[in-house]
C-alpha cells in the first residue's frame, strides 16, 4: 500500500506561504503591540477588536477538537482574542512577551495568528472538555490525520511549526556567548540576550538528520535496520546526524558504515521533511531523505545504534507496504482524538494501534506515509524515479 501525497506531513504550512513580507505596516512587533493593546484594555472594550487567531498549547500539545461520526476529522482549536481574553482570565496566565508567539498572517483576509503556551496554567481539561477540545500530542495527531486531506494536513503543519516554536523558547533561555538570559522579541520568532554588553540575537534553528535507504542494485534488496525503542516488527531506514564539516552526503555514508558496516558509493537526493515530533531538546529536525547504493554487503551491526540491521528483497518489502494497516491506524487513533475531545479519553497507547491487523500478527512493517522514510521505501518498491516523493514533483 502506498498513499499518493501532495507533501510531506508537517510541510505545506498555508500561514507561511501567505504571510506577507515584513513593512512598516505590517511587522512583528506591530502586531503585537496591537495585541498588548488589546488584553490592557476593558476587556477588549477599547477600540475594535483586531481579527487575530489565537491556538493554545499546553506541554508541547496543541487544542484540537474533532467532527464526523463515521470517519472523525479533528482541527486546530483557534479562539478569538475575546475567547482567549476569557481564557486567560479564568486560567490567570498574564500575559507577557514569553506568552505568545507569531506565526504568520494572511494579509487578504487580514488574520493575524498566534500560538501561546498555557502549560502553567492551572487544571484546563475540564474547562476544554465543555468546549469539546481537548490537548493532544503532535505525534497522536499525525497519525488520527486523514493524509488525503489538505485541511487536516494545513492544520498539522501549522501546529508543527507552532510546537517547534514554542519548544525552541524552552531551549533557548539563556544566550550561549555570556549565559544571561534571553528575551524575546519579533513577537516570539527572534530571542536577544539581556546583557546590555553582548546582546546576541538568537534565531529558531533546525537540526538536520540524513535518513536513507540503501539499496544493493545487483541483488535487488534495501537495507533496513532496528532499533530498540520501536514497536514490534517495525523496520525503518538508517538515519543520523550530521557532524561539523561534512555534506549530506558524506554523512549519509559515514551513519552507513558506522551503524551497519556497509560502505556506500553513489548518494542521490530525495526529498526532505519538517519534524517537530522529535525529542524536546530538539525542537524541529529536518528529515532529508537520500537513496543510497552499496558497495559491500555484509553486515556488521553496531548494537549501541541498532537492535539488529539485515537485507529485504524487494518483494518481502511489498509485502510490508501493503500488510500494515495504516487507514485502519488512522482511524483508530482519530476516533480516540474525538473521544478526548470529549472529555471521555484522556490518553492512549498509539504503539498498539499498529500491533494487530485482524487478530493476525504482521511478520514486519515499515512507518506509515506520516514518515519520509515511508516514501523513500514505496518510491524503491514501485521503481519510481529518485525524484518523484509521490507526485511531489
Amino acid at each position: 500500500m502506498s498513499i499518493q501525497l501532495s507533501s510531506h506531513v508537517f510541510a505545506g504550512n498555508p500561514i507561511i506561504s501567505k504571510t506577507p513580507k515584513l513593512t512598516d505596516s505590517v511587522s512583528f512587533s506591530s502586531a503585537f503591540q496591537t495585541l498588548k493593546a488589546y488584553f490592557s484594555s476593558d476587556h477588549g472594550t477599547q477600540g475594535s477588536c483586531p481579527n487575530f487567531k489565537v491556538l493554545p498549547f499546553r506541554k508541547g500539545r496543541p487544542l484540537v477538537g474533532s467532527s464526523g461520526d463515521l470517519v472523525p476529522t479533528w482541527h486546530l482549536g483557534w479562539l478569538s482574542l475575546s475567547e482567549c481574553q476569557a481564557f486567560l482570565g479564568k486560567s490567570r496566565v498574564k500575559l507577557t512577551e514569553n506568552s505568545f508567539v507569531y506565526l504568520g498572517s494572511e494579509l487578504a483576509d487580514e488574520v493575524v495568528f498566534w500560538a501561546i503556551d498555557v502549560s502553567d496554567a492551572g487544571d484546563l481539561e475540564n474547562e476544554m472538555s465543555d468546549m469539546q477540545l481537548s490537548f493532544v500530542d503532535v505525534m497522536s495527531l499525525m497519525v488520527a490525520t486523514d493524509w488525503t486531506n489538505q485541511l487536516v494536513m494545513a492544520d498539522l503543519a501549522i501546529a508543527g511549526q507552532a510546537k517547534a516554536l514554542l519548544e525552541w523558547h524552552i531551549t533557548s533561555c539563556f544566550c550561549g556567548k555570556c549565559g544571561e538570559k534571553t528575551v524575546p522579541i519579533d513577537a516570539g520568532r527572534r530571542k536577544q540576550c539581556s546583557n546590555e554588553s553582548c546582546k546576541k540575537r538568537i534565531y529558531p534553528r533546525v537540526d538536520p538528520v540524513v535518513i536513507m535507504l540503501v539499496v544493493d542494485k545487483q541483488r535487488d534488496r534495501a537495507l533496513l535496520s532496528r532499533q530498540s525503542k520501536f514497536v514490534p516488527r517495525m523496520w525503518s531506514t538508517l538515519a543520523g546526524f550530521i557532524e561539523p564539516g561534512e555534506s549530506l552526503e558524506e554523512a549519509v555514508k559515514r551513519e552507513t558504515w558506522e551503524e551497519t558496516g556497509i560502505e556506500v558509493g553513489e548518494v542521490i537526493y530525495h526529498s526532505s521533511q519538517p519534524w517537530p515530533v522529535g525529542p524536546s531538546s530538539m525542537p524541529c529536525q529536518l528529515m532529508v531523505g537520500f537513496l543510497a547504493y552499496a558497495k559491500s554487503f555484509e553486515i556488521n551491526v553496531d548494537k549501541n545504534e541498532l537492535e539488529d540491521a539485515q537485507w529485504f528483497s524487494r518483494e518481502d518489502v511489498k509485502k510490508a507496504l501493503t500488510f500494515a494497516e495504516y487507514e485502519k491506524a488512522q482511524t483508530t487513533t482519530a476516533v480516540k482524538v474525538k473521544q478526548m475531545s470529549k472529555g471521555v479519553e484522556k490518553s492512549f497507547n498509539l504503539s498498539l494501534d499498529f500491533n494487530m491487523e485482524s487478530g493476525e500478527l504482521a511478520s514486519m512493517f515499515i512507518p506509515g506515509p506520516y514518515a519520509v522514510a515511508h516514501h523513500l521505501i514505496a518510491s524503491w518498491v514501485n521503481e519510481a524515479g529518485v525524484n518523484d516523493i509521490q507526485g511531489h514533483n
